[in-house]
């Protein structure tokens, strides 16, 4: 008895101190009643791989295909050592650390539910449970992970037994066998996946809630078959709650969160709500960030008075997340940003470094030839797993000032700190909102709303995240990377810091197909010197030319580099005494 009443005591200052998540009305609040604004990261790519991420999207989708193709090289065996690497190193302490030291406050785990239990076809008995261990150990480190960072954790089941839908690389739909839908076993091992995971995390204050299942995209009765045009929705309806009853058999205290049909946003149908401590998710990509956009979301939240949440977005321009980030604060709505890790991105806030021997990997399985040796795939799959440690990824910093500092403050920041005498590289502009830091003329992303807007933003899709297009460089002298598809009246901002105030010469190392020019200001728009460079030749002949009597003050300068035609590229400039 002394030792219940000591437990008790123990779980209910640990609930005061974590401050449990709640719902009042149409705001989540902690125990406190304080208002708490989700501001979190989905680990997409972990526990369930989808092709994009891996680079396999053009021939390997869902992950069982991943696999596959991983097997056709190392073997089975070879393959779960790959993953077992893969899983080891793809979260770990020093990645949630990371997240909390950024600015993140909550984490959405993307659950597959086969490291929890046997698919159905794959149980000794059928209609019976065999429960894994390893998932549930992978989600205890990171819920104690996040416990001490303080951070909630909110459980997403990404991948339901079976697959919820015809988008089938988002939940490792293997279309051979029954569906989430179509199978009554799956959807019993669906709700006693839930109901266990349920006991097991009852009593844990930073378990932020429950997301029932990820992103249903099913025709029931309409056309679509990603359910946009669904209007009853019943099946999907009917399953939650089942999934709610038996979460609430064992728990009564955490948030269920719940997500309508096409991909999380349609909740036509809906039938009376079957808990008071729910909360809707919605997702939002490449689409306007303004309240019409919202909308409907907004006005379910009113009609039903409970929170909403977007439990998903991103891949878009840093410009969009700043924008979508002040439309949510706007109105109150927490969120989670789409994915932790990708290889060889730059619109994650981490980068996962993509080899050449990968390279030679992905060039096979697409195109056929000379297949590598079993010992060239397996060091260079296992090498991907170790680029997957966070002590190896490369971190995007421009990413995370985006979607934190420029959300309310619109002044620059220096990407890297620039001497003169010294070397400034194209790439290293300023960090800041476009406009502040930057101009650039095509910088988002925006085909859902109106499909002639698609765009790479940063069309050469190296180092960072902006508009700016920035491509791989082979010039002698390099960083790797030149600033490229300039138009016409685009502009890059440097802060640099001059030892004395003189006049310097600038060494500007470019190519043009066409003679050009360029114009250098100070950011307050006092023009410093007008730049003909006439054509090199080609994109690829890189160029120098040397403009005298630039004058700088003393300590901080910032300077703009205005583009007064289309076709300039810029590697470098050498600033000289």
């Amino acid at each position: 008895m002394k030792k219940a009443i000591l437990l008790s005591a123990f779980l209910l200052s640990q609930f005061g101190t974590s401050q449990l998540l709640k719902t009042d009305g149409q705001k989540i609040v902690n125990d406190k009643g304080e208002n708490i604004q989700l501001r979190g990261l989905g680990l997409g790519g972990w526990m369930l791989q989808e092709g994009y991420m891996l680079k396999t999207a053009d021939f390997a989708g869902p992950q069982y295909k991943i696999k596959e193709k991983i097997s056709e090289l190392i073997g089975k065996n070879g393959m779960k050592q790959f993953y077992k690497a893969y899983l080891k190193n793809g979260i770990t302490r020093e990645d949630i650390d990371f997240l909390a030291k950024s600015g993140f406050n909550s984490i959405r785990l993307p659950m597959h539910y086969n490291l929890y239990t046997l698919p159905i076809e794959k149980e000794p008995v059928k209609g019976e449970n065999t429960w894994l261990e390893e998932g549930f150990k992978m989600t205890d480190d990171l819920l104690k992970w996040c416990a001490a960072n303080k951070m909630y954790l909110i459980l997403d089941l990404h991948a339901a037994p079976g697959g919820q839908g015809n988008d089938v690389n988002i939940s490792d739909n293997d279309k051979s066998k029954p569906s989430l839908w179509e199978s009554v076993e799956n959807q019993k091992k669906t709700i006693a996946l839930w109901k266990k995971l349920a006991e097991r995390y009852k009593d844990e204050p930073w378990i932020g809630g429950y997301d029932l299942i990820n992103e249903p995209n099913i025709n029931f009765t309409g056309k679509n078959p990603n359910g946009t045009d669904e209007m009853s929705n019943a099946p999907l309806w009917k399953l939650q709650k089942d999934i709610t009853a038996a979460i609430r058999e064992t728990d009564k205290k955490h948030i269920i969160f719940i997500e309508g049909n096409g991909w999380g946003n349609n909740y036509n149908g809906l039938i009376p709500l079957w808990d008071n401590n729910m909360a809707f998710s919605f997702h939002k990509y490449w689409n306007y960030n303004n309240d019409e956009t919202i909308q409907s979301i907004l006005d379910l939240r009113k009609k039903h008075n409970i929170p909403i949440w977007l439990g998903e977005t991103g891949e878009n321009s840093n410009v969009w997340f700043t924008e979508l980030i002040q439309l949510l604060n706007k109105h109150n709505i927490g969120y989670a940003f789409w994915p932790m890790k990708k290889i060889d991105n730059i619109a994650g806030i981490t980068n996962v470094k993509i080899t050449p021997e990968y390279e030679k990997l992905l060039s096979y399985w697409k195109n056929g030839g000379e297949k590598p040796s079993e010992d060239f795939a397996a060091k260079a799959l296992m090498q991907i797993a170790e680029n997957y440690k966070f002590s190896n990824v490369e971190i995007k910093n421009d990413v995370i000032d985006a979607m934190f500092r420029q959300v309310t403050d619109d002044s620059t920041k220096p990407f890297r700190k620039h001497l003169v005498p010294g070397r400034v590289f194209a790439s290293d502009y300023d960090l800041g909102r476009m406009g502040s830091a930057y101009l650039d003329k095509d910088f988002i992303n925006l085909w859902v709303s109106d499909p002639a807007k698609r765009s790479e933003w940063n069309s050469g899709q190296q180092m960072r995240n902006d508009g700016v297009d920035i491509y791989l460089c082979h010039d002698k002298v390099t960083n790797k990377y030149y600033v490229g598809k300039t138009k016409t009246g685009e502009w890059l901002q440097y802060t640099i810091e001059a030892k004395e105030k003189q006049d310097y010469t600038f060494d500007i190392r470019y190519t043009a197909v066409n003679d050009s020019r360029i114009r250098i200001e100070t950011a307050s728009g006092k023009v410093l010197a007008n730049v003909s460079l006439s054509s090199s030749g080609g994109n690829d002949s890189w160029k120098t030319v040397s403009v005298k009597k630039i004058s700088l003050q003393k300590g901080e300068n910032r300077i703009r580099v205005f583009f007064e035609n289309d076709g300039v590229n810029l590697n470098y400039f050498d600033i000289k005494q």
